[in-house]
């Protein structure tokens, strides 16, 4: 349980300085026991204009494994591909309090690898 605190205190001494605008919205990361979960989204507007997560069928894998590395690249990959399709070419990255290493990083070289920036 203390991890979990430490992990919600990190996100919010990154929410104070991250906000997503309407020219370069946060691309938001969650990774939860089992799942991980990618959203683009306004704060401006409060809009969620791009999302991908492990709960989709055409990303689940039949294992219970989908909070891995290489579910994590799909992730990136996958949500960098639905945001170019919305021409959302830069974002600011929001790790969500956990550490740049892993899932997140993999997540995130996926999405600077489908042509996002950040």
């Amino acid at each position: 349980m203390a991890t979990i605190n430490r992990t919600k205190i990190r996100h919010k001494r990154i929410r104070r300085r991250v906000f997503g605008t309407p020219e370069r919205p946060r691309l938001a990361v969650h990774f939860s026991g089992q799942h991980i979960y990618a959203q683009v989204i306004d704060d401006a507007a409060g809009r969620t204009l791009a999302a991908a997560s492990t709960l989709e069928t055409s990303v689940k894998g039949k294992g219970r494994a989908n909070a891995n590395i290489q579910r994590a690249e799909k992730i990136g990959a996958l949500v960098a591909e639905r945001s170019l399709q919305k021409n959302i070419k830069t974002v600011v990255f929001d790790r969500g309090g956990f550490s740049y290493h892993g899932k997140v990083k993999a997540l995130a070289d996926a999405a600077r690898g489908g042509g996002l920036e950040f």
